[in-house]
């Protein structure tokens, strides 16, 4: 008899019938159907997802999950490691990006360190979850070892089970560090089976010579882990990174406990495929936020069959590009909520 891992369970019911009750809503508005375009695919497939004819979101939460990553030692980033907990303090002194959005929206933030190489037990308001001090550099080892890659999985998890348990009603997830666009597009090119060059873009900023040098670095590491890959947890084992298994964990686990998943960009985004291979009834529960500037955004998005809210030519991570897009949700919900119908307009 064989166990099933917890990530196996199924992902909570989504309601048809809501969905179409919902759709019923909308086309009754005082508008012509479909005029509001992707507002109202939100408010029917939230509606779906909340099972209630009219969805609201009370209290959204947004976890950012920190890690480094080994292959820095390629010269990969423009940036040392020493910045992932630098940022870490801004994430928690509310100046960071996804911090001053989430205080704009009233989106709870939490930050976790789920392995950086700089000690960080200093900074009060950082959730401490370390599973080692950064990953192996993956372009010549595996980037963690299979029991390292679940204890990384059961970080996200963790975290949405205790947001659950404080009636979170929509779930988002950042990331932060200093390397993490190669590991996702390391990551991208093992689930999608594409070559890793199209996928990588300059993720800190590095260009020219520099982007060429990360492109090498990256197709050297895949070509390393290829032949070592014949599932998706593989992949993560042998390229992932330590934050990209706590998002993933967390997409499975708020799936499981019927918490709609709005994602951020092309990290998240990685997170989420990786999410969907391992079960793929977690798909319905995802929302995408916005499309990265990122290249690899757009294969996951394809193979994802997603069409986010928002571009707005943003590559920053953080869970920023989900805290942009949380107010196109608020928007959405707003509309499908509060228009009158045209019996209630008297129009027709």
């Amino acid at each position: 008899m064989t166990i099933q891992a917890w990530w196996q369970q199924p992902a909570a019911a989504v309601s048809e019938s809501f969905r179409q009750q919902a759709l019923a809503r909308q086309n009754q508005l005082t508008k012509p159907p479909g005029a509001l375009g992707q507002l109202e695919q939100v408010a029917v497939q939230l509606a779906a997802l909340q099972q209630r004819v009219k969805p609201a979101v009370q209290n959204p939460q947004l976890v950012v999950f920190a890690g480094d990553h080994g292959v820095v030692a390629q010269g990969v980033s423009a940036f040392p490691q020493a910045v992932t907990v630098a940022m870490l303090s801004n994430f928690v002194a509310g100046g960071a990006a996804v911090a001053v959005l989430a205080r704009l929206h009233g989106i709870g933030l939490s930050v976790v360190n789920c392995g950086t190489v700089t000690p960080c037990e200093h900074l009060a308001g950082v959730i401490q979850c370390p599973v080692m001090p950064g990953t192996q550099d993956f372009s010549q080892q595996p980037a963690m070892s299979p029991a390292q890659a679940q204890q990384a999985l059961r970080i996200g998890a963790e975290q949405v089970e205790r947001l659950h348990a404080e009636g979170c009603d929509l779930f988002m997830a950042g990331e932060m560090g200093i390397g993490n666009t190669s590991a996702a597009s390391c990551l991208a090119a093992l689930l999608l089976q594409q070559d890793v060059v199209a996928l990588t873009g300059p993720g800190t900023g590095v260009q020219g010579a520099a982007l060429s040098h990360k492109q090498q670095v990256l197709a050297a590491s895949v070509a390393r882990a290829q032949p070592l890959v014949s599932s998706p947890l593989q992949a993560l084992e042998q390229v992932g990174g330590l934050e990209l298994a706590a998002m993933c964990g967390a997409f499975m686990r708020a799936a499981q406990l019927g918490i709609p998943v709005l994602v951020d960009g092309f990290i998240a985004t990685a997170s989420a495929l990786l999410a969907v291979q391992l079960n793929p009834g977690v798909r319905e529960w995802l929302l995408f936020g916005h499309r990265s500037a990122e290249p690899g955004h757009a294969a996951l998005l394809q193979a994802l069959a997603a069409e986010p809210l928002i571009q707005l030519g943003m590559r920053l991570g953080e869970g920023s590009g989900a805290a942009v897009a949380y107010g196109v949700v608020q928007q959405a919900l707003a509309l499908h909520n509060g228009m009158a119908t045209f019996a209630e307009a008297g129009i027709g």
